[in-house]
């Protein structure tokens, strides 16, 4: 999700200004995408730069934005678009395990299993979690989470069994490594 269509998003409630912005995301996304104040005021300075969003009068020292007719376009196109995910993802647990394979000196079954039980815990808190009261917005994000973490323990453990047949082979220190396309 992009910050741009998430405050276009939240516009679309209505007017507000910065600070409000910031706090109607957080609670949208149940806190889990921190945004900063700056990023909120540079992302509506790009928004009124693009004629997506407009400023309105200050009040009582705040300046609100409202989304423009042009905003209201763009908020469409993006509900109605899937989001793309990139071809090559960067899931930073998966470049840590590939890099543990082939770095001498790794025990790379301690790796899984440091990351199996630190997702362990995360989606204990996760479940946890789902058992309070919520919004359904907020909802839906944590069962997002549940599931992702669900994921990540079934390619952890999809791994571990991997590892049990791997013969590494060596890998000089200064090789040109070909890419695989």
């Amino acid at each position: 999700m992009s910050v741009k269509h998430g405050l276009l998003a939240l516009l679309e409630r209505g007017p507000m200004y910065g600070y409000q912005l910031r706090v109607a995301f957080d609670s949208a996304t149940g806190g889990t995408w921190p945004l900063n104040i700056g990023q909120v005021y540079t992302t509506l300075s790009r928004l009124e730069r693009d004629d997506l969003v407009a400023a309105l009068p200050e009040k009582e020292g705040q300046r609100p934005y409202e989304i423009t007719a042009q905003g209201r376009t763009e908020l469409k196109k993006w509900f109605a678009s899937p989001v793309k995910r990139g071809d090559r993802p960067r899931d930073e647990v998966a470049i840590k395990l590939a890099l543990a394979i082939t770095t001498p000196g790794v025990d790379v079954a301690e790796v899984v299993m440091t990351q199996r039980t630190a997702t362990m815990r995360t989606l204990q808190e996760y479940t946890r979690l789902k058992t309070q009261p919520g919004d359904l917005p907020w909802l839906l994000v944590l069962d997002a989470m549940i599931f992702q973490a669900e994921a990540e323990l079934r390619w952890l453990d999809h791994c571990e069994a991997s590892l049990v047949h791997y013969e590494p082979r060596p890998v000089p220190a200064t090789a040109e490594v070909e890419v695989p396309r």
